[in-house]
């Protein structure tokens, strides 16, 4: 896909838009992922005193930021990027697939609570929807995935921890939000239907990943 490794996160942020379509890393196509596009210096490094560098995880936040694109576990449960220009038909199409939660559903509990209270980050998001208790996180998680692959979340930025100087570290906690609140309604709602969204995203797949099946493609939409 990419010829030239890129160095930056600006690059980053101008090839997403490119492409449309970016998984953080990679998913078993090969060529496709911020991770294998991206200069070896902005990899995961472990440093001598233990600790560790990974440019391309800390520009997360920046790259959602600065340029207005969509995060979050979009394809097979795997975090890309989707740029401002293609959510409006992404977010079209997987919401048929995933209608929006019912009344008194797990789902739908959730998306009231980030309504209400605008982003959360996941730990907060968990505790005020009543999921208490180590045992409960990863059943939890798997439920705002299933939002995130439907289109009803997405990452707003990423918070992080910072010691006594000040100084961020750790991973990051992923501050989680509405599409509508992030991008605004008429995002989510573009005037065509679901299966001429899905019909623009295939094209675009296949410009993007022409040695790609297209029932590997159509399962990327699922």
């Amino acid at each position: 896909m990419k010829r030239e490794l890129l160095h930056s996160c600006p690059e980053l942020i101008d090839y997403i838009n490119e492409v449309g379509f970016l998984p953080l890393l990679r998913m078993g196509i090969p060529g496709w992922s911020a991770e294998e596009v991206t200069d070896e210096d902005c990899q995961y490094t472990r440093l001598p005193d233990g600790g560790w560098e990974w440019p391309l995880w800390e520009w997360k936040g920046a790259i959602v930021q600065e340029s207005g694109c969509a995060y979050g576990k979009f394809f097979n449960g795997k975090a890309a990027f989707v740029s401002r220009d293609w959510w409006p038909d992404f977010c079209n199409y997987r919401r048929s697939l995933s209608p929006e939660p019912a009344d008194g559903s797990i789902e739908r509990t959730i998306l009231d609570v980030l309504k209400c209270e605008g982003s959360l980050i996941t730990r907060d998001l968990r505790a005020e929807c009543g999921f208490g208790g180590p045992k409960m996180r990863s059943r939890f998680d798997g439920y705002v995935a299933r939002l995130e692959m439907g289109g009803y979340i997405v990452t707003e930025d990423f918070v992080y921890a910072r010691d006594r100087h000040g100084r961020e570290y750790g991973w990051g906690r992923a501050l989680l939000t509405t599409p509508e609140a992030l991008f605004g309604p008429e995002a989510c709602h573009p005037d065509r239907s679901p299966e001429e969204s899905r019909a623009r995203m295939l094209g675009q797949l296949r410009k993007i990943l022409p040695d790609v099946t297209d029932s590997k493609l159509e399962s990327l939409l699922r």
